[in-house]
């Protein structure tokens, strides 16, 4: 089951991408940034409404995790500087292969608290089909 809400998830961000790459061709790069991110935070205030659930923070954590949402600001950004100039599947290639390899570095040395998955083999294979069909994808 996990597989296939991992390939939802890719048809999401694939959407996602270019319905954010769009906005910004009407309203700019950093307006849209803005209208994303508080559209998004009405839907998730409707969800914990609607599941009763309470925002709660947890002053032990360290605060370096509630900064995920800066980073997602700066993904919805440069996705948005990058979509018109190298398209929509250019922009998605480029970034599942920054994805990918971001957390084979993750994986491979335990960042983060999670459990160490060590690079082999296969992982060079995968990378080199990646980078191949990018390079392809950036000629043609």
């Amino acid at each position: 089951m996990y597989n296939i809400y991992s390939i939802i998830i890719g048809a999401l961000i694939g959407l996602m991408t270019s319905l954010n790459g769009i906005l910004s061709t009407y309203t700019g790069n950093y307006i849209s940034s803005v209208l994303i991110h508080f559209v998004g935070l009405i839907g998730v205030v409707a969800i914990l409404i609607f599941t009763k659930t309470k925002l709660t923070f947890d002053k032990t954590l360290p605060l370096t995790l509630y900064s995920a949402g800066v980073i997602g600001v700066f993904t919805v950004l440069f996705n948005n500087y990058t979509f018109v100039p190298i398209g929509a599947s250019l922009t998605m290639a480029l970034g599942l292969l920054g994805q990918t390899l971001s957390s084979i570095i993750i994986d491979n040395f335990g960042l983060l608290g999670v459990k160490v998955n060590k690079f082999n083999k296969k992982k060079i294979i995968g990378l080199v089909i990646i980078s191949i069909g990018i390079i392809i994808m950036t000629i043609y």
